[in-house]
């Protein structure tokens, strides 16, 4: 039956990785391998010598022992406790999309737009990689390269240009989001799941993420396609709200103010992302009450704006086909994690691997282990990666094994432009090509990576 439930997950691995290629959004079978792997461990409970408990973080030594009873009833809490863990990620980004939207419906990222006064494609490509660094560590890679991405394509009209910056975009996205704890998936989970603190990450983590971003920009800067000024089109556009640069500075104070929340009241983050949107959610629709006539003769605002609350409508907005992925590949996971087989294939593995010298400092697991799974989050997705890591190693809170983890799960997927959110939605934004993006970027993403990884090494002896 184990082998059954790896055939499925690998099978259903696999419809994601090839999601392009056969034309099926990767939620599907992120969703069918999630029921049918609890489906065949709840047929087949009563052949299995094992049970993992997520609780302790341990197998259950007297499984075999129990009565049919007792592990339905443990199986039952199991699925319970995974699906609550996973309920905390998905709330908590479900709060942070809706903010995001709410600051996009008053038209807030104009003002960033705003900043940028350049024509020197050097100096706009250090401005984009800046605040894509510094963004998505606020409001999380994948909205920040949308944001970008989006302003990109109102200053740069020339399409071949554009994709060189979104290309540079990427990179500093994917780094940006892996010394915050809000700034990526994988980072968030790691944070929820208590495998690292907000002030820790950010200490070992933020001069190699920092140089992962700088390295490469600073390499592109010398290439043709970033040499010489750009041709602006002065484009009229219409008046913008004038509560824009409020529910801006607004909004991503409030994301910001979850983890120092959390650091207060101890409480999970999801709670204090909920205070963020309901607080963000009364001064929209406030500022929305002075924004519309009752006549309506604003002629300026669209009609979806005009018929809807701001919260109603960003609520529609939000990408819930990747919410149902994560819930479909992290309780997948959760499957294998029950069974012991992640816990085995760690053990496994680290006897394995060479150790090439590079320990982690009391772990065992070696630094080769690590840059694997970076390289292996290029190819497949970095949620499931390190949802596994969650279930296959041990150490305790703060180790320098989940810090590294976060850094390669968090870069690597740069080298493919499949491997990360934040390239999948350029790619879809841009019309962005496979192979051009492995000639042209995917060289810049992983002299990053190495140099990012190469400076985590040094740095993570000062803890």
């Amino acid at each position: 039956m184990e082998a059954a439930i790896i055939l499925v997950f690998v099978m259903g691995y696999l419809a994601i990785t090839l999601e392009h290629s056969i034309k099926i959004d990767k939620l599907i079978p992120a969703l069918v391998m999630m029921a049918i792997c609890w489906a065949l461990i709840a047929l087949g409970l009563e052949s299995f010598p094992e049970w993992f408990d997520s609780s302790k973080h341990a197998l259950l030594e007297s499984f075999g022992t129990l009565t049919s009873d007792e592990k339905t009833h443990l199986m039952e809490e199991t699925l319970l406790h995974h699906l609550g863990k996973t309920s905390e990620i998905l709330v908590f980004l479900l709060g942070a999309m809706t903010i995001v939207e709410i600051i996009d419906y008053f038209d807030g990222f104009s003002t960033i737009k705003d900043f940028i006064k350049t024509k020197k494609k050097t100096k706009i490509l250090w401005i984009f990689s800046i605040l894509a660094f510094i963004l998505s560590a606020i409001i999380d890679n994948l909205t920040a390269t949308i944001v970008l991405i989006s302003i990109l394509q109102k200053i740069v009209k020339d399409r071949s240009v554009r994709i060189w910056f979104a290309g540079l975009i990427i990179i500093a996205a994917n780094a940006g989001g892996a010394w915050s704890p809000i700034g990526d998936v994988t980072t968030t989970m790691l944070w929820i799941g208590k495998k690292v603190t907000t002030g820790h990450l950010i200490g070992y983590l933020f001069i190699p993420s920092l140089l992962c971003m700088a390295v490469p920009s600073f390499i592109a800067s010398f290439l043709p396609a970033f040499k010489g000024d750009l041709e602006i089109e002065e484009v009229e556009e219409k008046k913008k709200s004038r509560f824009s640069s409020t529910m801006l500075y607004l909004g991503l104070g409030a994301i910001v103010f979850v983890p120092i929340f959390k650091m207060v009241t101890h409480l999970p983050p999801y709670v204090g992302m909920m205070l963020s949107l309901g607080v963000v959610a009364i001064f929209a629709e406030i500022y929305s009450s002075s924004k519309f006539s009752m006549t309506e003769f604003d002629s300026e605002e669209s009609d979806a704006h005009a018929h809807h609350s701001p919260v109603h409508y960003s609520l529609s907005k939000i990408e819930l086909p990747s919410i149902l992925f994560f819930l479909g590949i992290l309780m997948a996971v959760a499957a294998l994690e029950s069974l012991g087989i992640l816990f085995g294939f760690a053990s496994s593995l680290q006897e394995s691997m060479p150790q090439l010298g590079t320990e982690l400092h009391s772990g065992g697991v070696s630094d080769l282990v690590v840059l694997l799974l970076g390289v292996g989050s290029a190819v497949i997705d970095n949620v499931p990666l390190v949802a596994a890591s969650l279930g296959m190693f041990s150490e305790p809170i703060d180790h320098e094994l989940w810090h590294f983890i976060a850094f390669s799960a968090g870069t690597g997927g740069s080298m493919l432009i499949i491997g990360s959110a934040a390239g999948v939605v350029a790619m879809g934004m841009e019309k962005i090509d496979f192979f051009w993006y492995i000639k042209k970027i995917s060289w810049l993403a992983l002299i990053g990576f190495l140099v990012g990884s190469a400076a985590f090494m040094v740095t993570r002896t000062l803890f």
